[in-house]
């Protein structure tokens, strides 16, 4: 079976020149319209959620990251800081500093708490090339990345919040974690030495676990330097396994950036700030969906949601006129002209296309439309307003299924 480097390239999804580096992939037309509706169901959960977001920028000083904790545990990932006017700039390996930092901006009372900012947002690590692969493994990335500033009361309740949102996400993509890892800190100096710390986080997120009641494997040295984490494990099309979602408890990171809250006593308390991403990276998350689908991606994250057929050059126009309706019911729509092939090859070629609407000569005269499913199913003839209805229907309501 195509893995998704193969399908990647055949459905003009992404690619990549030695000219901008290995593991910088760059997303053509059909990519970047999958990306583009991810990226945007994903804002839509947040937004829903009572999040907030940001943009931050993609470069930072050193300092911050010696702050972060980043520069002393994680250096060995980090791009080589920049020198530019007697200043060290450096390609964040990690969202999570400038979000404090714009909690840090603002005053705020435990009235406002729990704060739920979210990005979309560019991350770099300088991986090795021998590990770089497709989307999967990339020094580039755009992150789903969104941190809760909160009360420790609160930081439980807010990581199962994170946890119902994943898997609803889940849903909705066909996706099926292979399994749900809680991330320990190993030996080493790798990590935070705060004993106390781990112990806090780590409880909580036992706790998460055990009233959603999920199984869970704890693995040491899985763990992000300053704290532990939830990994939601998913397997690519090889079997291979890695971390797609992930929900983390931290304390360091407040306590660095000396970040406060007024509290219902008048005095000066520490927010707790639980960090979660609900698809991980959007390079990893379509390199998964496309090998979980073999390219046959939901409908509404796919590139062409509907192909015209016309069976010949005869009903051409009332295929074009189909497909323009679609368009104008916000749909991804095209035409496959008698031009391009026989019907048999044309519908092979779009076999990747969720709705196939074959339009012959006794359909263009009833207004009908003979519905191919990508799933092998047939209906109809259906007349058009039938078929954009139904297909409107499958698409807005984020189905993976095609039809009913």
């Amino acid at each position: 079976m195509p893995d998704h480097h193969e399908l990647g390239r055949e459905l003009g999804l992404f690619d990549t020149d030695p000219l901008i580096g290995a593991g910088l992939p760059y997303w053509l037309p059909a990519g970047a319209v999958v990306r583009r509706e991810l990226e945007e169901y994903i804002r839509a959960v947040e937004r829903r959620a009572g999040y907030q977001h940001v943009y931050s920028p993609v470069l930072g000083k050193r300092e911050l990251y010696e702050i972060s904790g980043h520069w002393a545990h994680y250096r060995d990932d980090m791009f080589p800081p920049m020198d530019v006017g007697g200043e060290q700039f450096v390609l964040r390996p990690s969202l999570c500093p400038h979000h404090a930092l714009l909690y840090r901006s603002r005053a705020h009372s435990y009235r406002e708490l729990p704060l739920r900012i979210a990005e979309l947002g560019g991350q770099y690590r300088a991986e090795r090339s021998g590990v770089l692969g497709g989307l999967t493994r990339v020094r580039g990335m755009q992150l789903d990345d969104a941190h809760v500033f909160c009360t420790q009361d609160q930081a439980a309740d807010e990581a199962r919040r994170a946890l119902a949102m994943i898997r609803s996400a889940y849903g909705a993509l066909g996706v099926e974690p292979l399994r749900y890892r809680l991330s320990l800190a190993g030996s080493g100096g790798k990590y935070v030495q705060d004993a106390q710390m781990w112990q806090r986080a780590t409880a909580m997120l036992g706790e998460v676990m055990a009233a959603e009641g999920l199984p869970y494997d704890a693995d040491e040295g899985e763990a992000a330097f300053y704290g532990p984490k939830i990994d939601v494990q998913v397997a690519d099309g090889a079997g291979r396994e890695f971390s797609l979602s992930t929900i983390q408890v931290d304390f360091h990171q407040p306590e660095r950036f000396d970040l406060r809250y007024v509290g219902a006593d008048g005095a000066r308390h520490r927010p707790v700030m639980v960090h979660h991403s609900i698809v991980g990276s959007m390079e990893r998350a379509v390199g998964l969906l496309v090998d979980r689908h073999g390219g046959a991606l939901p409908a509404w994250l796919a590139p062409v949601q509907v192909v015209a057929l016309p069976v010949s050059a005869d009903e051409s126009p009332d295929a074009g006129r189909l497909a323009r309706r679609c368009a104008d019911a916000g749909l991804r729509a095209e035409v496959a002209w008698p031009e391009q092939g026989s019907l048999g090859a044309r519908i092979r070629a779009a076999r990747h296309v969720p709705y196939q609407a074959v339009v012959g000569a006794k359909e263009a005269v009833d207004g009908r439309v003979a519905l191919r499913l990508r799933d092998g199913r047939r209906l109809g003839p259906l007349p058009a307003d039938e078929v954009l209805a139904g297909v409107r229907a499958a698409v807005d309501a984020r189905r993976v299924g095609l039809w009913g």
